[in-house]
């Protein structure tokens, strides 16, 4: 993987690209937007919780991109089908499980403030379609 795995191009003569970074922008504010709604209308816990989700996904992103370059780039280098890639994939979800249970257990924040947070990456990813869809559409009407 190199310098352009940061976007990636649908269709190079009509399409915008997909922007990781844009991506993750989109899931900072929807998280820090979650998280003040979260301490206006709910609690101070729940806020904490909404914010607490959402550095779990960014957690989660980068802990899978990470993974997948690591062994994307072992099997270019050597040649030889990744071992154990299903145990590692597993394992990220495994992880992300104990520390949910752990927050569930504890009641430190609500777990559902936990998963709302979580979810905020299905948002930014949501929010990233319809920016596509809105440009290009947009586009489209100029020509």
């Amino acid at each position: 993987m190199s310098e352009d795995s940061d976007s990636i191009t649908i269709d190079s003569s009509a399409s915008p690209s997909i922007s990781h970074r844009r991506i993750l922008w989109t899931l900072a504010v929807v998280t820090i937007i979650g998280g003040l709604v979260g301490f206006l209308y709910v609690s101070l816990q729940f806020g904490l919780g909404v914010i607490f989700g959402g550095i779990l996904s960014f957690v989660n992103y980068y802990w899978l991109k990470i993974s997948l370059k690591r062994i994307f780039d072992n099997a270019v280098a050597s040649g030889i089908k990744p071992r154990f890639l299903v145990i590692r994939y597993f394992g990220r979800y495994l992880t992300l499980g104990v520390i949910l249970t752990i927050v569930f257990l504890t009641e430190i924040v609500p777990v559902v403030a936990v998963i709302l947070g979580l979810a905020g990456f299905a948002a930014a990813i949501v929010i990233e379609g319809l920016i596509l869809l809105f440009s290009s559409f947009f586009k489209s009407k100029e020509l």
